[in-house]
C-alpha cells in the first residue's frame, strides 16, 4: 500500500516487465500508466496487453472486459484518495473544524494532481459501481472518512445534530465541485488557479464547517 497521499502512478511506471504470477496487477498498473500519460481511457485491452508485454488474450484471464479493468484502476484511485484524507484527519486529532479544512485540501490536491485518474473515478462509464465490488468498497471507504469527521464533530457538539449522511454529502459535493472547476480551469475569471487549489479548498472547508456549526441553545 502506498504511503498516505501517494498516487499509484509511481508504481505503474515499473509495471512493464511481466513476472509470472503478477499478471493481474501488471495489467492494472499498465492501464493506470496509460490513463495518466494519455489523459484518457479509450484504449483497448489489446493495447494494454501489448504495453504490458503479454499476449492479447492474457487480460481475459482476469478481466471480463475493458470496463472491468478500468474499475480496478478507479479503485486504486479511491484507495489513494482515502489514504490522503485519513492522513489529513490524523493531523488534526483535536479539531473537527480543522479536520474538515484538511480533508478538503487533501481531496482537491489529489484531483488536480491526477486529473485523468480523477475523472475516471467519477466518470459515467463506471457509474454503476455495484457491478464492481472492489470499486464499490473503495468508494464507500473513502466516503466513510468524510462521514467519520462529521460524526466526530457531532459528538463534540461542534456540528449540529442532523443527518450525518446529508452533511457528509454536502461536504463531498462541495470539494468535488471545486475540484472539477479547478481541473477545467473554470475559475480563472475569479483569479483562482490550480496553484491556489489547496488554499481555497481549505478556506471552503472552513466555510462549510461554520455552516454546519451547532447553534447555541
Amino acid at each position: 500500500m502506498a504511503s498516505p497521499g501517494a498516487h499509484p502512478r509511481a508504481r505503474a511506471r515499473s509495471a512493464a516487465p511481466y513476472h509470472h504470477g503478477d499478471l493481474r496487477r501488471a495489467l492494472i498498473d499498465t492501464a493506470l500508466a496509460m490513463v495518466a500519460e494519455e489523459g484518457a481511457w479509450d484504449f483497448t485491452l489489446r493495447e494494454v496487453a501489448r504495453r504490458a508485454g503479454v499476449s492479447h488474450t492474457a487480460p481475459y484471464n482476469h478481466f471480463e472486459d475493458r470496463t472491468a479493468l478500468l474499475a480496478e484502476v478507479a479503485a486504486l484511485g479511491f484507495d489513494s484518495l482515502r489514504q490522503a484524507l485519513e492522513a489529513a484527519v490524523r493531523r488534526q486529532p483535536r479539531s473537527a473544524r480543522q479536520a474538515v479544512a484538511g480533508i478538503s485540501a487533501a481531496y482537491v490536491r489529489f484531483g488536480v494532481e491526477h486529473p485523468a485518474h480523477y475523472r475516471l473515478m467519477f466518470g459515467a462509464e463506471l457509474a454503476r459501481k455495484a457491478l464492481y465490488p472492489t470499486l464499490q468498497a473503495a468508494s464507500d471507504a473513502t466516503f466513510a472518512v468524510v462521514t467519520g469527521v462529521v460524526e466526530r464533530g457531532q459528538r463534540s457538539r461542534h456540528v449540529r445534530r442532523e443527518s450525518v449522511r446529508n452533511q457528509a454529502l454536502a461536504a463531498w459535493s462541495l470539494v468535488h465541485g471545486l475540484t472539477i472547476l479547478l481541473i477545467d480551469q473554470r475559475l480563472s475569471f475569479l483569479g483562482i488557479t490550480i496553484g491556489d487549489a489547496e488554499r481555497h479548498a481549505r478556506q471552503m472547508g472552513l466555510v462549510l464547517f461554520d455552516g454546519l456549526r451547532a447553534r447555541p441553545a
